[in-house]
């Protein structure tokens, strides 16, 4: 089980802006949880924290009790919002390296990033230049790049930010198949996004959980059965009924 207990991080030493403070979490094993949230309100920061990118300054971040960060590489793929195609490789050698860095040998880092190039339909791709994929196509390498890692835990960062409705709707087909043993998140501050094809709702907001329950918990919280997602998630912020 990935967990964070009494974490505490901020941005900046002169003027820290506080993110969290003792926050207590810990993601659903088995389970694919949609993380909702404004912008600004520590989404992109928390996935960073379980992944091990960033360091908690007070608490801790553990899978199954270990607390280190080689723990947390292993054992957690991360998709950042921002992917990034490494310059000069092409599509196979950018995942090939992603499962050399996560510790597969040479033979298994290729068969690897085969397997995770074909769960995301870029088999054709394998050849091109990362640099030069569409932005869904850059999407998809993302979702490879943490596939290939084979790590219990699943973490995606607001994976359809800047596609169009129909590349939206591809890239959420893709995301239905997703099994983690540890359990897979999905940020997105867009509130009906991917909510049919997950099983637990977890609202953030300005670094404290609002709301951790499953999608039926989260609808009757409305104030009538017309009530929107939307709806919902703008009263547990405060931002009231629209």
């Amino acid at each position: 089980m990935l967990t964070v207990s009494g974490l505490g991080f901020a941005y900046g030493r002169r003027r820290p802006r506080r993110v969290f403070e003792n926050l207590e979490w810990a993601v659903a094993p088995g389970q694919t949880t949609l993380l909702l949230g404004p912008n600004g309100a520590g989404k992109s920061t928390l996935l960073k924290l379980l992944s091990g990118f960033e360091r908690p300054q007070r608490g801790s971040v553990a899978l199954d009790g270990v607390t280190t960060r080689r723990a947390l590489y292993e054992g957690v793929g991360w998709m950042p919002q921002d992917v990034q195609p490494a310059r000069g490789l092409n599509v196979l050698e950018q995942i090939e390296y992603v499962a050399w860095l996560a510790g597969a040998n040479p033979r298994d880092a290729r068969s690897r990033a085969r397997e995770a190039l074909g769960a995301v339909d870029l088999e054709e791709k394998v050849a091109e230049r990362a640099d030069r994929l569409s932005g869904g196509q850059l999407r998809r390498l993302g979702l490879a790049q943490a596939l290939v890692r084979q790590a219990p835990v699943l973490l995606l960062d607001e994976p359809t930010v800047g596609l169009d409705p129909a590349q939206a709707l591809n890239f959420r087909a893709l995301m239905r198949n997703l099994k983690a043993p540890g359990g897979v998140v999905i940020s997105t501050h867009q509130v009906d996004d991917l909510a049919a094809d997950v099983d637990r709702v977890v609202v953030l907001n300005d670094g404290t959980i609002r709301f951790d329950g499953t999608v039926e918990q989260f609808r009757a919280l409305g104030t009538d059965a017309a009530s929107s997602m939307a709806e919902i998630f703008m009263q547990l912020i405060g931002g009231g009924r629209h």
